[in-house]
């Protein structure tokens, strides 16, 4: 699955994971995944980007740029919810680098859910399973030690439809780009900013941020 993805792509992960301070062993089930990805897409149009060095940049290491916000979470064996996971980001990249980690992909599209799974199955990730359900709809309510979204939605609305799901002292690890003022200001009720953490992607000059929301 690895053997067809240029030297170029093999070696951009490589640096990638140098420059994030994470083992380059994790190349490997990476770029399975990747190679899954690339298959799945010709058919299934789970990604808009289709260039494999661009799918590093923009999708593994951009993913892997949070790894350290979860380790406290990852080595007490605790879990994480990425909601409308889409095609796995962050979720599986985060569950390949910390296997500690209990990653529980949410993701509502049928095709969506299968690749997933298929994902898991293929790699195979013991730390990962796969929920195909809509986030607000998903009967879970304070399991998870943090939920995660990129691209979803919302500060607010990623509470209103997930919020639900943190345990008591769980966090909302957002990833944003441009730091979302707008949307921190409108936090709602009982929830309040813990921080606001630059996030560099190697490659990537564009704007990162993870932003960290709790209870009040």
């Amino acid at each position: 699955m690895t053997d067809a993805l240029p030297d170029a792509v093999h070696a951009q992960l490589d640096a990638g994971l140098d420059a994030l301070g994470l083992a380059r062993d994790h190349a490997v089930p990476l770029l399975a995944y990747l190679g899954l990805l690339l298959r799945w897409n010709r058919a299934y149009n789970l990604t808009a980007i289709r260039d494999p060095r661009e799918m590093v940049g923009k999708h593994l290491l951009d993913s892997l740029a949070m790894h350290a916000s979860v380790d406290a979470i990852a080595a007490a064996g605790g879990s994480l919810a990425d909601l409308g996971t889409g095609a796995g980001l962050p979720g599986i990249p985060l569950a390949i680098v910390k296997p500690g980690l209990q990653v529980t992909l949410v993701e509502a599209n049928g095709k969506k859910a299968r690749f997933l799974r298929e994902v898991v199955r293929t790699l195979p990730l013991a730390n990962a399973r796969v929920v195909e359900s809509r986030i607000e709809a998903l009967d879970a309510p304070a399991a998870f030690d943090a939920i995660t979204a990129r691209a979803l939605a919302t500060l607010p609305l990623i509470l209103e439809l997930g919020g639900h799901l943190l345990k008591p002292g769980g966090v909302l690890l957002a990833m944003k780009g441009a730091l979302p003022s707008q949307e921190i200001a409108a936090l709602p009720a009982g929830w309040r900013l813990q921080d606001v953490r630059p996030l560099t992607v190697p490659g990537l000059a564009a704007e990162r941020h993870l932003v960290v929301v709790g209870r009040e």
